[in-house]
């Protein structure tokens, strides 16, 4: 009785102190806008669903059929793991979040797509200061098509509700993905030889790497977003959020076409410098001609805008170019002829030389 008595005692103190009785809901958390934002977002999802997706298994894990493994000779098991960055932030000022979940899937799948991989699926978590369903609908429908685009079923995901963590109107992006291949299909880089072409698959702009030096070089306002610049042919904003390019189905095409691809790269955060000898045996390096390709206009502007020399830019962008591959000689005009039939633009960037490891840009 004494403790009912003392719990009371608290209740009433509270009511007297914040005017209210005290829930997880005045606490900052509110568990029914959760419930919608899983309501709205189902329809999207459910665009996602391989036929492997065991969809009945339970609301707490999601659960994939593995049995057609029994196909591979020796099945591999890969995983790819990022978020979006401060391109986040563009998103912010610009109250556009139905393609920021693109850039979440490709970054991850674009990993597994390099080693030869077909993703399989994908979960996303999103941290939010709070819950706007409608707002984390539309950020899991860009999500969604991200994982159409990549052939992955978006099994599951987390929306976390964090008050005095994140700013109201804030969130952040993360997630990752698992894909397979067998072992004599994956793309290591191993016999890549002096000789081999290097191609690269254009990319759509910025991408998701090099935001925090975007935001020091042109001005944070909705104002320099919605700016129209006729070098880009639209506002500065939309060009700086293009979703990242997936190139899953790309490599897809370019391995139907009969071309083995010896070697690739996924152009991310360290752009050319730093991504490009991961793909290189010891031995080899990679020579890459800087005018074999249409640099697009957002690095150029980027550079004169921010002053940022030459080197620099390609130790922090991909300078339109998303993906780098090394090929045989022999299959440069099919690589090309596969790339175009998957809808992306291709370019002969370079070849591989014997010497020390690592990349020259010239």
């Amino acid at each position: 009785m004494g403790g009912s008595t003392a719990r009371s005692s608290l209740c009433d103190r509270a009511v007297q102190k914040w005017g209210f009785t005290m829930d997880y809901k005045n606490a900052g958390v509110d568990i029914e806008a959760g419930y919608k934002s899983v309501e709205l977002m189902k329809e999207h999802v459910k665009k996602t669903m391989r036929a492997e997706v065991l969809s009945n298994i339970g609301g707490f894990s999601g659960g994939f059929d593995v049995s057609a493994f029994k196909n591979m000779e020796h099945p591999i098991l890969l995983s790819g793991t990022d978020g979006v960055g401060t391109k986040l932030k563009l998103a912010f000022l610009m109250d556009k979040h139905d393609t920021i979940g693109i850039d979440c899937v490709a970054m991850c799948v674009n990993d597994v797509a390099c080693a030869g991989g077909e993703p399989l699926f994908f979960l996303d978590y999103i941290a939010c200061g709070k819950n706007y369903p409608e707002k984390i609908a539309t950020i899991v429908k860009g999500v969604a098509e991200g994982c159409l685009q990549s052939g992955a079923s978006l099994v599951g995901g987390e929306t976390a509700e964090m008050p005095g963590f994140y700013p109201e109107d804030e969130y952040d992006l993360a997630g990752f993905a698992v894909g397979v291949v067998d072992e004599k299909d994956m793309i290591t880089g191993a016999d890549l030889k002096d000789g081999d072409v290097l191609i690269g698959i254009a990319s759509s702009g910025v991408h998701s790497n090099g935001f925090s030096l975007v935001r020091k070089v042109f001005e944070m306002t909705k104002e320099s977003l919605d700016t129209y610049y006729e070098e880009l042919g639209t506002t500065l904003g939309e060009a700086l959020l293009a979703p990242t390019k997936i190139y899953v189905k790309t490599l897809k095409s370019i391995k139907d076409a009969g071309v083995r691809v010896k070697a690739c790269s996924h152009i991310t955060g360290g752009g050319f410098y730093e991504n490009i000898p991961r793909m290189l045996p010891e031995g080899i390096r990679a020579e890459v001609q800087k005018d074999s390709y249409p640099i697009p206009p957002i690095f150029t502007l980027l550079a004169k805008t921010g002053n940022i020399e030459e080197k620099m830019m390609y130790n922090t962008y991909n300078m339109g170019l998303g993906m780098v591959i090394g090929v045989d000689a022999a299959d440069v005009d099919k690589t090309l002829a596969a790339i175009e039939a998957a809808g992306e633009k291709g370019y002969v960037v370079g070849k591989a030389v014997a010497g020390e490891k690592g990349v020259t840009v010239c």
